[in-house]
């Protein structure tokens, strides 16, 4: 037979397409002719000339020959669902479980793997694509494997967790430093294919629960010496802090997982006219600080300090008490100052009011503050009792200017 003739029967050669793996039939595949054409021709005239021999053989040989025009269809399409198919087949084997390191309560431990009967997708392609352009396309049989427990990566896993479980984060709250204990404090955790590590947060949001329920001011009562040298409790009013646990314990987590060793609380929080922690940074004097306004309902004066000094000191009038009016008790904090600036609201006997005033200092969302106060002409011991104010520290215009340039916006305010 001739090459011409060699080409022209490839080309009437119809392929059946089916496909195998082992001996199980996976696609029944639609009949198409080879792409064989004049094109080829070469390469069959190589092949004959391969068969010449200088002496006669009786050795077979076998030779693959696939057709220089792409064929989409195997190519493309038939690849395509025997793809499709696999992937198919495989939603209902059994998949196979990976060997993995992992910390359980406490304790590092390496689960069993198990076999399992999913196709490897990725090596039955390969060798797809290594087919030779026969009529039947026979694939080999390859099945995904277990990650062992013997295997490297289990083994890095391990000793990525083993190091875990030393590391310590020094965590700053205040002029307070906790070591947490990753022993300690880390009962559940994981390594990733990329040999990072996940952790279980709950015992670090426990600890710090605890370490905020232990040290943070806000809402909590203070101990307070007055000027007299009395120590009293005042409550927290607006003055005070807190951790954001949730935000700490985020931070804290990913101290662990990336390495970090030490870390300052930065997520504290407060009420009032700021959301920001105020007295976060006092740590003297039980958390007030040596710089703060006494105010004493009783004695109808005030006692301003500035670093543990006194710098002034003035008879007031406070909020009026016989129609409950009260300037409010406790800890709170000067929210901001303006000069000058009008006053507006509500009093008994006056549903509304509006007054300019030289100097203003609020210390509560709901307007009480220092301010001067023109108008009144009773600044007597007993004026709070029946006319006092409608909650605000009514202070003397001729030390109005000094108690002002000595109040700081964020000091604290005491009143009792």
């Amino acid at each position: 037979m001739k090459p011409e003739q060699v080409v022209s029967k490839l080309a009437s050669q119809t392929l059946k397409n089916d496909v195998f793996i082992g001996d199980e039939k996976i696609i029944n595949g639609k009949n198409t002719v080879a792409k064989f054409t004049k094109q080829d021709l070469s390469a069959v005239n190589r092949v004959f000339k391969k068969q010449q021999t200088w002496v006669p053989s009786f050795k077979t040989n076998n030779y693959a020959l696939n057709p220089a025009e792409k064929d989409d269809y195997r190519s493309s399409t038939l690849k395509k669902q025997v793809e499709d198919r696999l992937k198919q087949l495989n939603k209902k084997l059994k998949a196979p479980k990976d060997a993995y390191a992992y910390i359980e309560d406490g304790d590092l431990k390496v689960s069993k793997s198990e076999a399992g009967e999913q196709y490897d997708i990725e090596k039955i392609m390969s060798d797809y694509d290594k087919q030779e352009y026969n009529s039947e396309i026979h694939l080999t049989l390859s099945r995904l494997h277990p990650i062992k427990e013997d295997s490297k990566i289990v083994k890095d896993k391990t000793k990525v967790l083993k190091s875990l479980m030393n590391q310590s984060v020094n965590y700053s709250v205040q002029n307070k430093v906790y070591a947490l204990n990753a022993s300690e404090l880390i009962k559940n955790a994981k390594a990733t294919s990329k040999m990072k590590v996940t952790i279980d947060p709950s015992e670090l949001k426990n600890k710090i629960e605890e370490i905020n329920n232990n040290q943070s001011t806000l809402n909590k009562k203070f101990q307070f010496k007055t000027h007299t040298g009395k120590i009293i409790s005042v409550q927290g009013q607006s003055y005070g802090w807190a951790l954001n646990v949730s935000k700490e314990t985020d931070r804290i987590q990913k101290a662990f997982e990336n390495g970090t060793t030490s870390l300052k609380a930065y997520n504290v929080y407060g009420v009032g006219y700021s959301t920001y922690g105020i007295g976060y940074h006092n740590t003297t004097n039980n958390g007030i600080g040596t710089s703060y306004a006494e105010v004493s309902i009783a004695e109808q004066k005030i006692w301003i300090y500035k670093n543990g000094k006194l710098v002034i000191t003035t008879d007031v009038v406070t909020g009026r008490h016989d129609t409950n009016e009260d300037t409010p008790k406790g800890l709170w904090y000067v929210m901001y100052k303006e000069s000058p600036s009008t006053l507006e609201g509500s009093e008994a006997g006056n549903a509304h009011y509006s007054v300019k005033v030289d100097y203003w200092a609020p210390f509560t969302l709901s307007g009480c503050g220092f301010h001067d106060a023109s108008w009144r002409r009773n600044w007597k011991k007993d004026a709070y009792l029946t006319q006092g104010s409608g909650g605000c520290v009514n202070t003397p215009p001729s030390v109005m200017k000094t108690v002002y340039d000595n109040l700081e916006q964020n000091e604290p305010v005491i009143i009792y």
